[in-house]
C-alpha cells in the first residue's frame, strides 16, 4: 500500500469533488471514505488509474449520501447529473484548497488543521498526535472549520498571503510523533511552488529549507537547546542550503522583495558562515532594514537589535531594543513583544551587566512558552550567578 500515493492523490480527488458542486465537508467526508476502501482493495487489486479509481469511488459515496438526504434538492440534482465514468482531468485543483483551507473566516488553528487534512491527506488522528491533543479535540475543531468554509464560492483570486502564513504556521510547529510538520509544511509549499508562480511562495520556501538544514544541530543529546552561535555547523544539510539559496536568488532576481524573501535572504546570510564569527551581521541588519520597512512587526524589530548588536556592539543594540515596545524589566505576565526580555537579557550580558542580565534570564525563564527554552533560559542564569559568586 503506497501511502504516499494517497497523500498526494487526496488534495487534487477532494478539490475535483468540490469543483462538480459537492459541499466542501460532504465532499472531504466522501474523499476520507474512498481513503479506506483503496486500503481495503488496492493491495489485492490496484488500479489502472488510481486518482480516477479515488474519483469515481469518492463521488459515489458522496451520491449515496446526497440521495439519502431527499430534503436537499440540490443533492437530488446532482444525483442526475453525474458524470460518466473515466479518466480523471488532468487539471490540478489543489491550489484552490489551500485558498479555501486559509480562508480568513478561519481561526489560525482551525485553518492549520484543515490544511493538514484536505491537503496534506493527513488522518485526524495523526494531526492530533502531532499536536498532542486528544483525537476527538481535533476531530471537534476539523469538523467546525469544514462547516465554516462549506458555503464558501471560490470565485475570486485567494489571498496568497493567507496560505502561506498558513503553512509558515505548520511549520513552526516542529515535529513530535510520527508526523513531523516540519517537514510536512515542506512538502506542502513544494506543491504550492509548483502550482502557482509566486516569488513569495519560492521565498518561504527557501526560508524552511535553510531553517530546516540546521536542525539536526539545534539539540544537543540531553534535549537542551544549542544556540546558533554555538551549533556544531558540520551537522548542517548542505544539500537543503544550496537547494534553499538557489531558490531565493531566483526569487530575488524577479525584484518582488517580499518579507519570506528577506527573511530568507537573514537565514542564508547565516548558512554562507563557515563559523559564528564570520557571519556578515552589517548585511544581515541591512536585511533586517528592509523587513522593518515591510512589516514593521516589533518581533523583527527584537531580531534586528540582535543582529545591530553582533553588527556595531552592545551599546548599539541596546539602544535598538529601547525602540522596541515590550514590558518594563521585572513586571509580571509574558512579553508583549515575544522573547523580548530573553533578548534584553543577552544585550545586557554581552555589554557587561552580568547582575541585570542574571535577572533578566531568571525572569525570561518564568515567560518562556515551552520546557526547552525555560530550561535553556534557567541555565543562562545559574551560570551567570555562579560567576558572580566566583564560583
Amino acid at each position: 500500500m503506497d501511502e504516499a500515493l494517497l497523500r498526494s492523490l487526496t488534495p487534487s480527488v477532494l478539490a475535483i469533488l468540490v469543483r462538480r458542486g459537492a459541499p466542501f465537508a460532504a465532499a472531504e467526508d466522501a474523499v476520507q471514505d474512498a481513503l479506506v476502501e483503496a486500503v481495503r482493495v488496492w493491495p489485492d487489486d490496484p488500479p489502472r488509474d488510481p486518482k480516477a479509481w479515488l474519483v469515481t469511488v469518492a463521488w459515489r459515496r458522496f451520491l449515496d449520501a446526497a440521495r439519502a438526504d431527499a430534503a436537499r434538492r440540490r443533492r437530488e440534482d446532482l444525483v442526475d447529473e453525474e458524470p460518466v465514468p473515466g479518466p480523471a482531468p488532468g487539471a490540478d485543483d489543489t491550489l484552490q484548497l489551500y485558498f479555501l483551507c486559509a480562508h480568513p473566516s478561519l481561526t489560525p488553528s482551525s485553518a492549520v488543521a484543515l490544511t493538514l487534512r484536505a491537503v496534506g491527506g493527513l488522518t485526524t488522528r495523526q494531526i492530533a498526535r502531532a499536536y498532542l491533543v486528544p483525537e476527538a479535540t481535533m476531530a471537534q475543531r476539523i469538523s467546525r472549520a469544514k462547516r465554516t468554509v462549506s458555503g464558501v464560492r471560490l470565485d475570486r483570486p485567494g489571498d496568497v498571503a493567507t496560505v502561506l502564513r498558513v503553512l509558515y504556521l505548520v511549520f513552526n510547529e516542529g515535529y513530535s510523533g510520527d508526523v513531523d510538520l516540519a517537514a510536512e509544511a515542506i512538502r506542502l509549499t513544494r506543491r504550492l511552488a509548483a502550482a502557482i508562480d509566486h516569488p513569495e511562495v519560492a521565498g518561504l520556501l527557501a526560508l524552511m529549507l535553510l531553517h530546516h538544514a540546521r536542525r539536526a544541530s539545534r539539540t544537543a543529546p540531553d534535549g537542551s537547546l544549542v544556540p546558533l552561535a554555538e551549533q556544531d555547523r558540520g551537522r548542517w544539510d548542505t544539500g537543503a542550503i544550496a537547494e534553499g539559496v538557489a531558490i531565493l536568488q531566483a526569487a530575488l532576481a524577479r525584484d518582488r522583495l517580499g518579507e519570506y524573501q528577506a527573511q530568507a535572504a537573514v537565514a542564508a546570510l547565516h548558512a554562507d558562515a563557515r563559523t559564528a564569527e564570520e557571519t556578515d551581521w552589517v548585511q544581515i541588519v541591512e536585511w533586517y532594514d528592509e523587513l522593518v520597512r515591510l512589516t514593521d512587526s516589533p518581533v523583527v524589530r527584537l531580531n534586528r537589535a540582535v543582529a545591530v548588536c553582533e553588527a556595531d556592539g552592545p551599546r548599539a543594540g541596546l539602544a535598538a531594543l529601547a525602540a522596541v515596545t515590550g514590558s518594563p524589566s521585572g513586571s509580571p505576565g509574558a512579553d508583549p513583544v515575544p522573547r523580548h526580555t530573553a533578548v534584553a537579557a543577552h544585550l545586557h550580558e554581552r555589554d557587561g551587566d552580568l547582575v541585570t542580565a542574571a535577572r533578566l534570564y531568571a525572569e525570561a525563564a518564568r515567560r518562556a512558552p515551552d520546557l526547552a527554552e525555560r530550561d535553556h533560559l534557567t541555565r543562562q542564569a545559574a551560570r551567570l550567578n555562579a560567576l558572580l559568586r566566583g564560583g
